[in-house]
């Protein structure tokens, strides 16, 4: 595939919206500043322990959309989950819906303690 895509000149995508930050360069993002920060887990997830002011909208959510229509699409979003791919999963969805800073915590909240 490497080859065939340098010798047709194929780019591999990369979305500009998404930054995907290291534990501590999210954490040092979020204090101090009132952001929107979002946690995808489940519910149940949620309740045994999230970021303080994380929000939770369940990735899994038939209100997934509709909750994340509600925020500001051009002021930045921070997003996490449990290891990273439903965050990572997450933040591809919300490029498409228009959001136009996405930060997304690198190896999810396992990651962050």
């Amino acid at each position: 595939m490497t080859l065939f895509s340098s010798i047709f000149g194929i780019k591999k995508y990369k979305n500009e919206a998404i930054k995907v930050l290291d534990a501590q360069t999210f954490k040092d993002s979020i204090s101090h500043k009132k952001v929107q920060l979002i946690d995808v887990r489940s519910s149940n997830e949620f309740k045994f322990g999230h970021i303080k002011d994380a929000k939770n909208i369940d990735f899994y959510s038939d209100k997934f959309t509709a909750e994340f229509n509600k925020l500001d699409k051009q002021k930045p979003v921070y997003i996490y989950c449990r290891s990273g791919s439903r965050s990572r999963q997450s933040s591809n969805k919300l490029s498409t819906m228009g959001f136009t800073e996405i930060y997304d915590l690198k190896g999810g909240i396992l990651n962050y303690k």
